[in-house]
């Protein structure tokens, strides 16, 4: 579904990528392997990898947003390849602080090897993602708008770890306040496409008012699409979603639909409250939060962060295909299938 929006960027972004990783030269042949395992590159014996290299939703909505605002998404490209490697960067470090078993379908970094390398392999893309910032210097981008991105990029990466803390603080609260829920998505999901639309306009029109406007459009779409992937994480088909939809209960994650459930069944409650006993009691909680009509709750939220974005694209005035292409992508990432 994703191909249509990254085709006419994806050979000259996975070279940039490629590029950025091979930079590490001085890594052994596994450490590499490790690296490109992570980035969907390659099977665990080093093989070649015959899926996609996931969907590169970031890097596509930053490359547009530099299109839609009137420049060359080539210039961008050193930063969007930052962006996708320090996303992959917080899916090692995020598998292991929850034990994700899988993602994407096939085993996490941590399961193939273990958590000590898993933890260095992220440390490594994490900087290799400011590698990736560093050929900035190479593109016709004005020094100027490039340390305003470098800026960006360094206020994003604390926004990342701020979320998380919360969200491994949250897991063993036995409340959450939706306020306090929405405030740790804003940093660790909303953050990273608000930052994907900044730079990206930034760098297409050397606007920094015009940027604040794709900013705003890439947060409200992050709180929209974890909103909606809160629904996936209850009610996701996993040979959709790539991911156990008991997860989330097992972990006892407090999303919206919990947290909305949390409040009106004290049966829940009690029930979240106890440590997982095996799939019987991860139905019989789905049931429970379905029964307080916390779906069309959730729905409700998503549906209103959506249009937030959509206002916020409309103000932008984006122009050209790419402007089509954001809002149909806009679109895509809210009609997932659940």
């Amino acid at each position: 579904m994703f191909q249509q929006f990254r085709s006419p960027y994806t050979e000259t972004l996975n070279t940039t990528l490629r590029r950025v990783v091979d930079s590490f030269a001085g890594a052994s042949t596994e450490f590499q392997t490790m690296i490109r395992y992570q980035m969907a590159w390659v099977n665990a014996d080093g093989s070649p990898y015959d899926k996609s290299a996931g969907k590169q939703v970031r890097p596509t909505l930053l490359l547009l947003c530099t299109e839609a605002a009137g420049g060359n998404w080539q210039d961008a490209l050193p930063a969007a390849a930052a962006v996708e490697i320090l996303h992959n960067f917080s899916l090692v470090h995020d598998d292991i602080q929850d034990k994700s078993e899988i993602r994407h379908g096939r085993e996490t970094l941590w399961r193939v090897w273990d958590e000590r390398q898993a933890i260095n392999v992220g440390d490594a893309m994490f900087a290799l993602s400011y590698c990736g910032m560093e050929l900035l210097t190479e593109q016709a981008v004005p020094s100027p708008v490039s340390n305003k991105a470098w800026k960006i990029f360094n206020r994003t990466v604390l926004e990342l770890t701020r979320g998380q803390n919360l969200d491994m603080t949250f897991e063993a609260l036995p409340w959450v306040s939706v306020e306090d829920y929405l405030s740790m998505i804003r940093g660790k999901t909303a953050a990273l496409l608000a930052a994907c639309g900044e730079i990206g306009a930034l760098i297409g029109a050397e606007d920094e008012a015009l940027a604040q406007h794709y900013a705003e459009f890439g947060l409200n779409l992050g709180i929209a699409f974890q909103v909606h992937d809160d629904i996936l994480g209850i009610w996701g088909d996993p040979a959709i979603t790539g991911k156990s939809a008991a997860s989330d209960i097992v972990l006892r994650k407090k999303s919206i639909p919990v947290l909305y459930a949390l409040e009106r069944s004290e049966r829940l409650r009690a029930m979240y409250a106890r440590t997982s006993e095996g799939d019987e009691d991860v139905q019989a909680i789905i049931h429970e939060i379905e029964a307080t009509g916390a779906r069309d709750y959730n729905i409700a939220t998503e549906e209103q962060y959506s249009h937030a974005a959509i206002q916020a694209l409309q103000r932008a005035n984006p122009q050209g295909h790419a402007a089509e292409q954001l809002f149909a992508l806009t679109d895509a990432l809210l009609q997932r299938e659940y």
